[in-house]
């Protein structure tokens, strides 16, 4: 099972946004998912909300060690003059390598397409709680509120919280829907609570340092939808 995921947040020149594409989906992922231990690659372009501009490109993989022999520094000693130049292509990139400390699939998980791939549309949220005791109200949240629903609601193929190996961001959590109308017609009305302090979602998600980045709200652009 893919217990690890390694991701990247970057955005392109508008000019070069469809060489990068092509050859990011015709090159690169096919490369990389020919190294032991991958097992699935997304990209996603950013919008419908949220922070993020640009782009995610998600690799998963055994666990964290699956990117890290070798690991992206030794990778980038060793990219070829076209890699170097489409890598050099991308602006404010941030990336993390990230563990899998939960999951649960949604009432949509039967109908995931391309194997572990994640879904058409995700909702990645990465960031750092100030406090231990945010983070023992930030846990709790997840496991009694948050993932039991998940779990049953619409549109809601799963959603995985995820701790970096590698990364300036701490905690990560990963939400995938069957579709991004479906998930602003259950998911939206549910984050409208991070604004009421009566709710613990309200007490805690406040408190949360997010990276530029996050959350982000993502299409898939590949495999194609």
């Amino acid at each position: 099972m893919d217990r690890g995921i390694w991701a990247i947040w970057y955005d392109i020149a508008p000019a070069d946004i469809n060489d990068y594409l092509d050859w990011f989906h015709r090159v690169h992922i096919p490369e990389k998912l020919s190294r032991p231990g991958y097992r699935w690659a997304a990209h996603y372009r950013c919008g419908h909300g949220g922070r993020a501009k640009g782009y995610i490109a998600l690799f998963g993989g055994d666990n964290t060690q699956t990117f890290l022999n070798p690991s992206p520094g030794q990778l980038a000693k060793k990219q070829g003059a076209e890699t170097r130049r489409f890598i050099g292509m991308r602006i404010n990139a941030a990336a993390a390598i990230l563990a899998e400390e939960a999951r649960v699939d949604g009432p949509e998980a039967a109908k995931r397409d391309h194997g572990e791939t994640t879904a058409p549309v995700i909702q990645i949220g990465h960031y750092n709680a100030p406090s231990p005791a945010v983070e023992d109200d930030l846990g709790g949240w997840y496991a009694q509120e948050r993932f039991p629903l998940l779990k049953t609601l619409p549109g809601c193929v799963g959603a995985r919280k995820l701790l970096a190996t590698v990364g300036v961001y701490k905690h990560a959590i990963l939400h995938e829907f069957s579709s991004i109308e479906e998930r602003e017609h259950h998911f939206g009305p549910h984050e409208a609570q991070r604004d009421d302090p009566q709710t613990w979602m309200g007490r805690v998600v406040p408190q949360l340092q997010h990276a530029p980045y996050s959350p982000a709200i993502g299409t898939r652009l590949w495999p194609a939808v």
